[in-house]
């Protein structure tokens, strides 16, 4: 069905449009005067007519009283036919109204969809809407058909014809009716779709605007920012970057769809509020900067001054335990002095990348100065507590012995609580410990005792007992 001049305009490109036949004006007229004769005005023939009628009532009727002639009434059946017919038309003609204004209806619900989604569901909606329409265009024929070939206002209009016309108007109508409870069944079905499209286009406008005034504060954060004294130049480039998609995103989704931009509207708001964020943290971000700068090439110095202990540390060690308590340490002065020095060398590069305002430079340098003055302090810390704890060893072992053989009888009750006999699984690294122990303190006999060894196997016990332990609460659901 052609659509009228009152139908809606819509910004999205229509969906495929079927065949759609010309639409006689007269169907759109409850009734009509019959055809006027060929070279004669419908007027003047109105007028003759008016004209004639006195005449030949006045000839008619005295054949009438004579008594002679043939007489033709009109009334009675005729015309209830004719009524019966018109009102045949008339419902045809609001059957097939009903029918067009809600295709123009649906036909805008399909240009939603289409101009939101291409999924298959949404191609398959518009090639139904195509085959209704062959559909709709078919009955509304077959309704102008009926119209044009039946003059209801003729004025010798036999009843039989009247009859018929009657007839072939009420199928028109009936089918006109089908089509539309098809039509409606078919919108029905539209529900899911046009709902998703319909919050899809309530979501355009407003992401758009967000994008724009995502896009305007971050170009404000860095205009302030530069005017504090701080170049932002990172933070410039991926600004301008941004602006090939604002330029998109004000053609419209008319031009590039949708979903699209839909998708591109929340990128650029994404986007541009990371820009503003980090233009505002700027500042302190530099500040941030220079105090790491300051604090680490003051640990840098305080290291270099610790590493000088190192050797004393070491020289004791040589003198007083066994090469095996000691061997481990002999390059951490060496260690230390290349350390402190890449330290301070990645320390001046941290400043000019600081001075350059390449602000992930510096941070990736700091960080680098950071781990390895860790590894220095750990290596200098080392040596020191290494002689406390073989100075603590040497002058009582029998602390770290009976620390060791607490944590296995606490262990040992634990397995046995609520058992006759042990979980092998728990009994067998348990037994294993208290060996492990007894060959530990045999080492603490002789001349030259390792009581590095002895620490650390102690030490190794310890970690063993308490896996068993954490193993133990755990399959019986206490705390770990």
């Amino acid at each position: 069905m052609t659509a009228t001049p009152s139908q809606p305009y819509s910004p999205f490109v229509p969906c495929a449009q079927p065949a759609q036949p010309v639409r006689a004006v007269r169907a759109a007229q409850p009734t009509r005067p019959a055809q006027p004769a060929p070279g004669v005005s419908r007027a003047a023939r109105d007028v003759l007519t008016l004209l004639a009628l006195p005449l030949l009532a006045a000839l008619a009727l005295p054949a009438a009283f004579a008594g002679g002639g043939t007489r033709r009434w009109f009334g009675g059946r005729s015309e209830s036919q004719r009524a019966e017919a018109q009102a045949a038309k008339d419902a045809a003609a609001a059957a097939f109204y009903e029918l067009d204004t809600a295709q123009r209806d649906l036909r805008i619900s399909i240009e939603t969809i289409t101009a939101v989604d291409d999924s298959p569901a949404a191609r398959r909606v518009v090639s139904d809407f195509e085959a209704l329409g062959r559909r709709i265009d078919e009955a509304s024929q077959k309704y102008i058909t009926a119209v044009d070939a039946h003059d209801l206002d003729r004025v010798e209009l036999e009843a039989s014809v009247a009859a018929r016309a009657r007839t072939e108007l009420t199928a028109a109508k009936d089918e006109l009716g089908r089509v539309k409870q098809d039509l409606d069944r078919f919108e029905r079905g539209l529900a899911p779709l046009l709902g998703k499209a319909e919050t899809q286009l309530a979501r355009l406008a407003p992401a758009v605007e967000r994008a724009r005034q995502a896009l305007l504060a971050a170009s404000n954060a860095l205009d302030a920012v530069r005017q504090s004294g701080l170049k932002a130049d990172d933070l410039a480039a991926r600004l301008a970057a941004l602006g090939p998609e604002l330029t998109r995103l004000n053609q419209g989704a008319g031009q590039h769809g949708v979903p699209e931009t839909l998708e591109r509207a929340e990128r650029v708001s994404r986007e541009a509020g990371a820009v503003r964020a980090e233009a505002e943290r700027l500042p302190e971000r530099a500040a941030e900067t220079d105090h790491r700068l300051v604090s680490l090439r003051t640990r840098a110095q305080a290291l270099t001054t610790r590493s000088g202990q190192v050797e004393p540390v070491l020289s004791e060690l040589r003198r007083r335990f066994s090469a095996a308590c000691w061997q481990d340490l002999q390059q951490v002065p060496e260690q230390t002095a290349e350390n402190v020095r890449q330290a301070e060398l990645k320390l001046k590069e941290a400043q000019a990348a600081r001075d350059a305002q390449r602000w992930p430079d510096a941070t990736s340098l700091l960080s680098t100065v950071r781990a390895l003055l860790n590894h220095t302090d750990e290596a200098v810390s080392a040596a020191g507590d290494r002689l406390r704890r073989l100075n603590a060893v040497q002058k009582d072992p029998q602390q770290e012995i009976d620390r060791t053989r607490f944590a296995i009888r606490d262990a040992q009750r634990l397995a046995m609580s609520g058992r006759n006999t042990p979980d092998p699984r728990h009994a067998r690294p348990l037994d294993h410990s208290v060996g492990r122990l007894d060959r530990a303190i045999a080492t603490l006999e002789g001349r030259h005792p390792d009581y590095w060894h002895f620490l650390t196997e102690t030490e190794a016990v310890r970690q063993t007992v308490a896996r068993v332990v954490s193993q133990i609460r755990e399959e019986r659901g206490g705390p770990a």
